[in-house]
């Protein structure tokens, strides 16, 4: 089990300090990627991939036989700027949907053969309108933190995190804009699919709210506690968690990405376990996709969060680790190595 964490800088110290991963066991997976019957490089970025996956499970032959899915939701006090197509009551609604199995994600997750688990986040308290204070108080952002910190199982090799939220493409461009700057526009995207006029708005959201912080905010959790939301809050302390428990994390789309970025902001190698599931299709993921440093596995157009295109990337995953493992060296198969 993970330490508890009793403060802001308590967790900040933690990431900090967090180990690296392991050389040698990347060395060695390394080493057997070289002797596979295969031609050098024939299997691309899969073999980046089951190197990278072996090197922090510390395994040169890893397997992923225990992947978890996490959702996070949480409502957002921002909505009442007519930022959304859908109103808040929508996130409450597809909790229950999540926790009857009928959801995209259920799918995805049950593909790909992981645990799920839902997290209702105060649904019925959102946090503050961010244009008229911080979105959230220090202990309200503690309580999210701890809350994606503790719902990750430890047993787990392998996490997706995913966010149901109405509203929280707003928050989530606020935070690119606040740590990755150009303008707000840049950042601001359709989300459920608003009109002209209602992205005109949302992009004034955005900018009012940056402009209103921005002088406060120095890393990651600052943005955090003035722009975010306890479901994207969660998200970050739930990928932190992971970096700890050198659990490889596939990252979701453009809110999930927002929320690493809170951590890639708070300390440079937060995201070293990371690698991006999808490129969805709200229009600024790809620039925050950039900042990260992260390409991803997939771009189908995907833009329902949920953990979706993440989910789907588990099989990406699994099928480098499983060639990875799985394939007979040459001197094994009795096969010429030229």
């Amino acid at each position: 089990m993970l330490p508890p964490f009793t403060s802001l800088d308590d967790f900040r110290n933690q990431l900090a300090q967090a180990k690296g991963v392991d050389a040698a066991a990347t060395a060695g997976a390394a080493a057997r990627n070289g002797q596979l019957t295969k031609p050098p490089g024939a299997l691309g970025r899969l073999e980046d991939l089951a190197i990278w996956y072996g090197g922090w499970r510390g395994s040169d032959r890893p397997e992923i036989a225990a992947p978890q899915v996490i959702i996070f939701a949480g409502n957002h006090g921002v909505t009442a700027q007519g930022v959304s197509a859908f109103p808040p009551e929508v996130t409450a609604q597809m909790v229950i949907n999540f926790e009857h199995g009928g959801a995209a994600i259920n799918q995805l997750a049950k593909l790909a053969g992981a645990r799920m688990d839902v997290h209702a986040l105060d649904l019925d308290t959102p946090v503050q309108d961010f244009t008229q204070a911080p979105a959230m108080r220090e202990a309200e952002l503690l309580a999210a933190l701890q809350a994606g910190w503790n719902a990750v199982d430890p047993t787990a090799d392998l996490l997706v995190v995913g966010e149901m939220g109405i509203g929280n493409t707003t928050p989530a461009a606020a935070l690119a804009f606040a740590l990755f700057g150009g303008d707000a526009a840049d950042w601001t995207g359709r989300g459920t699919g608003v009109d002209d006029a209602s992205l005109a708005n949302k992009t004034r959201v955005v900018a009012e709210g940056v402009a209103m912080h921005g002088a406060v905010i120095k890393d990651g959790l600052d943005a955090l506690a003035c722009l975010g939301g306890r479901e994207i809050a969660a998200m970050a302390g739930a990928i932190a968690a992971a970096r700890l428990l050198h659990i490889p994390v596939i990252l979701d789309g453009f809110i999930c990405c927002a929320a690493a970025a809170c951590l890639l902001r708070t300390s440079a190698t937060a995201l070293d376990h990371a690698v991006a599931g999808h490129q969805s299709a709200e229009s600024a993921h790809p620039a925050l996709l950039k900042e990260l440093g992260k390409e991803p596995l997939l771009s189908l157009g995907l833009r329902l969060g949920e953990g979706s295109g993440a989910a789907l990337a588990i099989q990406v995953l699994k099928g480098a680790v499983a060639c990875h493992s799985g394939m007979a060296t040459f001197a094994e198969a009795g096969v010429t190595d030229g």
